[in-house]
């Protein structure tokens, strides 16, 4: 696997629940935002600033964004960032979009996390 691009977000974010079929609102555009309405839950991912009252509220990640795009048949692109924070000990809350993938820590573990990212041959730049 070659050595990827990521960008560490500048936001800091929170990862919201709702129970199943509820309304959520999407935050505004211009920052990474996630909404999941799934049968069991909807889940939003959103900017702290922006996290709605009356959910469940896990707040205080940071984004990584992968900075290439791959075809979807080239395997292992994910792993290649999950496997070395797992042997860091840092948990993880993934995501995709059509083009390329995300992946939010703990803030407490963001500079954990770019060292066991470059440690691993990737290359972090961080969005001002």
């Amino acid at each position: 696997m070659p050595a990827l691009d990521l960008s560490l977000l500048r936001d800091v974010y929170a990862v919201c629940r709702y129970p199943a079929g509820s309304p959520a609102k999407a935050p505004s555009p211009g920052s990474f935002s996630l909404l999941v309405q799934a049968a069991e839950e909807t889940t939003l991912v959103c900017p702290i600033e922006e996290a709605p009252p009356g959910s469940e509220i896990d707040a205080g990640w940071r984004c990584f964004r992968i900075g290439q795009s791959f075809d979807f048949s080239v395997p292992g692109i994910l792993a290649s960032v999950l496997a070395p924070l797992a042997q860091a000990g840092i948990g993880i809350f993934a995501t995709s979009t059509f083009s390329t993938d995300y992946v939010l820590v703990k803030a407490g573990d963001a500079r954990k996390a770019v060292a066991a990212l470059e440690e691993a041959g990737h290359r972090v730049g961080r969005q001002t």
